[in-house]
């Protein structure tokens, strides 16, 4: 059985936090004809309105022409540029929203006898990739038993650890020890109730074979079977140290899930068996069956940067990129004086490492979690014949209940009504991958990769790394190949959300870097597809954009409107008629995810304290579009105690507080009330969400680390004393390098490097196993 994980302290909770820890329903509920038909008269009120505005604005002009002033007439036109653009946004929202509610209300769950047959027919070998950088051992051990209990016929799970391998520092050393050990744990902590299935199978099918029939014994005895593993399972869950709303959802939802699914099966036999009736006999073996797929995962852990023949690029992509590929292939060991080298060889000849290929591929983020029938859901829609060029498909993740801190819970919130847009927008064909959790067809990623050489290496881009927001950059380059992505209207996957302001700040503004540079190949996608024959609709074009470029115009549309004093005649109540669907649809939908329809005022403050994030974002965007400069991938930190926000990120709130008090005082005087509500409005909010979601103390703290962090510089490793003159030993010639590189001297170190030294091994020593899925 698996060791019990010893947990770092609990986060405290906040008052105003989330109190309920049970998830939301797997299928969504049915929405009412009512729900949809008031959904269609929003998305018809908010064009009426916009439509309204603009007419009167034009009308004042030509009414008015010669009257009115030439600032006027510029602010007219700047501020009917900025609704528009917002209420697009606004009416994207919608128009996802009502595709969402039409998919939920079609949708029918394939049962699980159908998913059992098909599997039985025909199953493709499916490979889960789980990168990971610096993410806490627990939260990632947590995650590879979610894909390792996936009920999957050929499973093979590989965490792709990207740390610096030979770390100096000793608690990064140990973190690093203990990530490195987690595949074979759960590998040792699996192989009994393998073993034990694995071995029953064949004597169970020869059974049913020679027999014909199946008895009542045989029922009873497959019933055991199942008690034992939901038994099996609900031990390791009460072994399992529950310190966090994280925690409590692996032990109750993916734990405790299966073996209560488990235990109601066994339940379902022994009736059938006290009724002296059995299922069919195929339905017997698919039962069986079932139990050898929960436990026969393959474990493995794979560290690119050992090997120098490999891409280190420091993001996501690269990591994934360096491992795919590799798939397929064997591969003889070679040392080098920078690294170990990859060398390819014949299926004939011996190999230090073998990368089994796989039909399809599972990403997986490293604080992410999976429900048990994740991957046979969304395989068996993959082969339905309907959908042979569906390239992706995922289920948009949900946030993990009972969120210890406000801000948390509100990105919680953000996530939810995330999923439901995620979900209305495959009802457009205008699906985008978001990288938490996808199922990916290795055949499409075949039809899109990139080869380039580097260094005298074959460098394969899969997943393009030209920005951080890599799933959507690649979601475009699928569809410009003509393949398809689509949403699994379920909720069958859960990501972690940031826990404080800090770690939020990292994440949201890579959300907003990115979506400008794509855009050019978005239209390049349009005139390919148009050439072959399948235009782009409207609908997903408008819903395409939106997704890439919303978070610019929304930005610099809101700086306009909290800085510029525009003309309060400019503010008609039409503006507010408008927005007004798309604020009630989001607090329905908020109200539907477990939330409150007040939390759409929280969620307006939580957004303008991020205002500078997402500019900051933007303008990274403009940065390397100029300088063609990639912006480095900042990963989001996953870690128990607070991460503190750049001094920038934390006085930005507290101006947007100044300046709008400021505007309010100054619009008063000016009895220019329609601009003096909004300004009110957005100083009551900012300081609410400031107080609720950054804190006094803390954002006092940041403030102070940000002042004084020139200061500090890092502590240099003291340099050894030089020995006499007369003494000194003659520099060691480093063999290597020189016969690898062909340098004489000079251009290279002529000492070996420690990390040279570690990666050299006598000849003839085996280097690293994987057919069995052991790092050496």
């Amino acid at each position: 059985m698996s060791t019990k994980t010893v947990a770092s302290p609990a986060r405290k909770r906040q008052l105003g936090a989330e109190r309920t820890t049970q998830p939301l329903p797997t299928v969504h509920e049915r929405p009412s004809d009512s729900k949809i038909a008031w959904g269609r008269l929003a998305i018809i009120a908010t064009v009426m309105s916009w439509l309204g505005y603009l007419i009167y604005t034009v009308m004042r002009e030509f009414l008015n022409n010669g009257t009115e002033s030439f600032r006027f007439t510029t602010e007219a036109i700047s501020y009917l540029i900025v609704v528009t653009f917002l209420t697009f946004s606004a009416l994207m929202y919608l128009v996802a929203r009502q595709g969402a509610l039409q998919r939920f209300r079609d949708h029918v769950r394939v049962p699980r006898a159908e998913l059992d047959s098909h599997f039985a027919r025909r199953h493709g070998p499916m490979t889960v990739l789980v990168p990971s950088y610096s993410e806490e051992p627990r939260v990632v051990r947590a995650t590879l038993w979610s894909a390792a209990l996936q009920e999957y016929p050929a499973l093979r799970v590989v965490l792709l650890l990207d740390d610096p391998p030979y770390p100096t520092d000793p608690a990064t050393a140990v973190r690093l020890a203990e990530s490195r050990a987690i595949a074979q744990g759960i590998a040792e902590a699996l192989a009994e109730p393998r073993a034990r299935f694995n071995d029953e199978f064949p004597v169970r099918e020869l059974e049913l074979a020679e027999n014909g029939a199946v008895s009542e014994n045989a029922v009873r005895e497959l019933a055991d079977d199942y008690r034992w593993a939901s038994a099996w399972l609900s031990r390791m869950a009460d072994e399992e140290e529950v310190s966090d709303h994280v925690d409590t959802f692996f032990v109750g939802q993916v734990l405790g899930g299966l073996a209560g699914e488990l235990a109601v099966t066994a339940d379902a036999l022994t009736a059938a068996a006290d009724e002296h009736a059995a299922p069919i006999p195929q339905r017997m073996l698919e039962l069986k069956r079932r139990l050898v797929w929960i436990f026969s995962a393959e474990l493995d852990t794979f560290e690119r940067k050992l090997y120098a023949s490999l891409p280190h690029d420091a993001n996501k992509a690269m990591n994934l990129n360096a491992y795919i590929g590799l798939m397929g292939g064997r591969f003889r060991r070679e040392d080098g004086p920078d690294g170990a080298i990859l060398r390819l060889v014949a299926a004939t000849e011996d190999a230090d490492v073998v990368v089994p290929d796989a039909d399809y591929l599972l990403t997986l983020d490293a604080d992410s979690l999976l429900l048990r029938d994740y991957c046979l859901r969304l395989v068996y829609f993959l082969e339905q014949p309907d959908n042979a060029r569906v390239a992706v498909t995922q289920t948009p993740y949900s946030s993990f209940r009972g969120a210890p801190t406000r801000i948390e819970r509100l990105a919680g919130a953000t996530t939810d009504i995330q999923h439901i847009l995620h979900q209305g927008m495959s009802y457009y064909g205008a699906t985008f991958w978001v990288g938490a959790n996808a199922v990916i067809r290795k055949l499409a990623l075949e039809d899109i990769v990139e080869v380039e050489t580097v260094g005298g290496f074959e460098v394969r881009r899969y997943v393009q790394d030209r920005t951080v927001i890599e799933d959507t950059e690649s979601s475009i380059d699928l569809g410009t190949h003509g393949w398809t992505l689509m949403n699994y209207p379920e909720r069958l996957s859960y990501s972690a959300t940031p826990p404080d302001f800090g770690s939020l700040i990292v994440q949201r503004r890579r959300w907003a870097n990115g979506g400008l540079l794509i855009l050019p190949k978005l239209w390049r996608q349009l005139r390919e597809r148009k050439r072959n024959g399948h235009p782009v609709s409207l609908m997903e074009l408008f819903l395409r954009v939106n997704y890439m470029a919303s978070i610019t115009w929304a930005s610099f549309g809101l700086v306009f409107l909290l800085v510029y004093p525009y003309d309060s005649r400019l503010l008609s109540p039409v503006v507010v008629l408008a927005a007004l669907p798309y604020f009630l649809a989001m607090g329905s939908d908020l109200r539907y995810c477990g939330y409150r329809s007040s939390d759409i005022f929280r969620i307006y403050g939580f957004n303008l304290v991020l205002l500078p994030v997402n500019v900051a974002g933007v303008f990274k965007s403009l940065e390397q579009a100029v300088t063609g400069k990639k912006i480095p991938f900042a990963r989001t930190p996953k870690v128990r105690n607070r991460t503190a926000a750049p001094l920038m990120f934390v006085v930005a709130p507290y101006l947007i507080v100044a300046f709008s008090a400021l505007t309010l005082w100054r619009d008063v005087l000016a009895q220019n009330w329609g601009n003096a509500a909004f300004a009110a409005f957005n100083a009551l909010l900012a300081t609410t969400a400031i107080l609720a979601n950054i804190g006094i103390w803390s954002s006092i703290v940041d403030v102070w680390l940000g002042l004084t962090k020139w200061l500090y510089v890092e502590r240099k490793q003291p340099r050894a004393r030089s020995a006499p003159a007369v003494v000194q030993p003659v520099p060691v010639l480093d063999w290597r390098a020189v016969i690898y590189h062909g340098h004489a001297s000079g251009d290279v170190p002529l000492r070996v490097p420690p990390s040279s030294v570690a990666l050299v091994r006598p000849v003839g020593e085996s280097a690293l196993r994987t057919a069995n899925g052991v790092v050496a």
